[in-house]
């Protein structure tokens, strides 16, 4: 017999229900032809990595040095963490050290080892709503339980419902920003409160809860929007990336954490985070990739055609007579379920298929009542897309 808990999560009914409606539009595409099919349901994005990532492949695969391919320390090459300790000086301006980074397979990897490092039995881990579903996983998977923490109208952070939300055994919060599937991003003084509100909660319990930084849309915003360091102003804080949206390589599974070099007891963290690589399985990130990473992290992008997709698809919504909230980076919109479902957005996602339109239900991003476009796809499928969700909306 399979493992109860396991069993459970299966049959869940929202258990793995982008990844669902991912495999429905590969059928629906056969089906009804792909021009034909609106799939917005996976964060899988079709801008093609930059130049100089394809040359650092290009390079890196012309190695034939002796061991090119076998172990190395399970944080990683020295070279990849000597780049990723740059770039998250610079995000976060304060200087940050190889010896602070851990290589990781995906963003993914990163969290897990980081969660388990931290967290014991019956501890808690808040997450402001609504945030990525595989949270409850990642939390659930170590004996601890994550907690909801309801966020303001417009999806900023509530500091009265963090402080209610906190407890004796509350071990982390996980900021995400900008925020998968809102588009939201945190602005300093957000952060600044946010810090208050931990170390008075600290102060008077003894423990102070870590600030996860989960951030692979750091570097997708909108308007000149920035994301704010966190490093400068909260010690007991770590950021978990990957570059799987920026670079557009969801699939070659590279990522980093760095811990930041304030933090207490900073080896002993480090060291837990690289003994989880192992314990988990991982036991090091992609080799090949990180050498690709260590030469070409620094690529420039252009994001414009993220921006300019965002705001072809609200124009879509305005038509269709959605009501959404405006991103402020990443590449979600998301978006009310109109009036008449009662908040019923699995419901909803069910009736857009009949139009051939795939979205992600809110409710498995701890956000009920709503739905996730991702708008990562082709142009064309966002403008041909209008006259379906006009046809879904005022039909039911």
């Amino acid at each position: 017999m399979i493992s109860n808990k396991i069993k459970e999560i299966i049959e869940s009914p929202s258990n793995g229900v982008i990844r669902k409606m991912f495999e429905e539009g590969v059928v629906l595409k056969k089906k009804y032809g792909e021009d034909n099919v609106y799939d917005f349901s996976l964060g899988n994005p079709d801008l093609d990595p930059p130049k100089e990532v394809l040359d650092a492949i290009k390079k890196v695969a012309q190695d034939t040095s002796h061991m090119c391919h076998g172990y190395m320390p399970n944080a990683g090459y020295s070279e990849a963490r000597m780049a990723m300790a740059k770039k998250t000086s610079l995000e976060q301006g304060v200087d940050v050290f190889a010896e602070n980074i851990v290589m990781s397979a995906g963003a993914a990897a990163a969290l897990n080892c980081v969660i388990k490092s931290l967290v014991n039995e019956g501890d808690t881990v808040l997450a402001p709503c609504p945030y990525f579903t595989e949270y409850n996983h990642y939390v659930r998977n170590y004996g601890a339980e994550i907690i909801p923490v309801k966020t303001n109208d417009d999806f900023s952070l509530n500091m009265d419902n963090i402080k209610a939300a906190l407890s004796e055994k509350t071990a982390a919060i996980i900021i995400n920003s900008p925020n998968n599937p809102t588009g939201r991003i945190y602005t300093e003084d957000e952060i600044k409160k946010l810090a208050e509100v931990l170390n008075e909660h600290g102060t008077k319990t003894g423990r102070f809860p870590y600030i996860i930084c989960d951030e692979p849309y750091r570097a997708i915003t909108y308007d000149g929007q920035k994301v704010a360091s966190v490093f400068p102003l909260y010690k007991n804080s770590l950021v978990v990336t990957s570059f799987a949206k920026n670079l557009s390589v969801p699939g070659e599974r590279i990522g980093y954490i760095a811990v930041n070099p304030a933090a207490e007891d900073v080896s002993m963290l480090v060291s837990a985070c690289i003994l989880c690589t192992r314990i988990l399985g991982f036991v090091n990130a992609p080799a090949f990739f990180q050498k690709v990473i260590a030469k070409s992290w620094n690529s420039k992008c252009d994001y414009s055609l993220y921006e300019k997709r965002c705001k072809e698809i609200m124009e879509v919504m305005d038509y269709a007579g959605l009501k959404y909230s405006r991103p402020q980076g990443a590449f979600y919109l998301f978006v009310k379920v109109p009036d008449g479902w009662n908040d019923d957005d699995l419901a909803f996602c069910n009736h857009l298929k009949k139009f051939n339109i795939l979205c992600a239900p809110g409710s498995g991003f701890a956000g009920k009542g709503w739905f996730r476009i991702a708008y990562c796809v082709a142009e064309k499928t966002i403008l041909n897309s209008r006259e379906a969700f006009k046809k879904a909306v005022e039909s039911k």
